[in-house]
């Protein structure tokens, strides 16, 4: 699969996601994950099921220390075995979120988002009363890079609702890592 679909539903206290294959025509095909996170959790961790059932784990990533801005999220599988590892890169994202993920045996692949424009006006949405309540209307994307080489992107496709579409472009990485790095830059993104 070196396409997804991920799409978020807001609820009181969870933000929902399911993962679609992509179905060949660039539209969503069959469920491969779904996805549960906390709202306010003083320590995430977040579960990646198979589908809404709930019934087998994928993987999991949590927070390695409670409430910190530059905390990193372990990735593990559902055996408990260790996958992957990502953190917010603090100091680098007050003007352009920067992410660094790390998968056993590869070098960090780096996310930055793409516009730099849309990073400064969406860290002023935030400081707006009022407006700072609503979701972020701008389409914005993140681009993750190895040594140069595109790795995956995490591209947000419509303007009112979260909807992305993530492109792997590194065969090797294990698609549960990136599973767990788009939900992250979607749920934790304004921490």
């Amino acid at each position: 699969m070196n396409r997804l679909h991920m799409h978020q539903k807001v609820t009181f206290m969870v933000n929902r996601y399911e993962i679609f294959a992509d179905n060949g025509q660039g539209e969503p095909g069959a469920v491969v994950a779904f996805v549960e996170q906390k709202r306010m959790a003083f320590k995430e961790h977040v579960t990646i099921y198979t589908d809404s059932s709930k019934s087998t784990v994928l993987a999991n990533f949590r927070a390695r220390k409670v409430i910190d801005l530059a905390s990193g999220y372990d990735v593990i599988d559902g055996n408990n075995q260790p996958i992957g590892f990502f953190r917010k890169d603090f100091g680098k994202s007050l003007l352009n979120s920067t992410w660094h993920l790390d998968q056993p045996g590869a070098p960090t692949a780096t996310g930055k988002e793409r516009s730099q424009g849309v990073a400064v006006f969406r860290r002023l949405w935030n400081f707006i009363p009022f407006l700072n309540n609503f979701p972020f209307p701008m389409r914005y994307h993140f681009d993750f890079t190895r040594g140069g080489a595109p790795v995956f992107s995490v591209d947000k496709k419509t303007w009112l609702r979260d909807h992305y579409l993530l492109d792997i472009q590194d065969q090797y990485i294990d698609r549960r890592v990136v599973i767990a790095q788009a939900v992250a830059v979607d749920a934790l993104q304004s921490r």
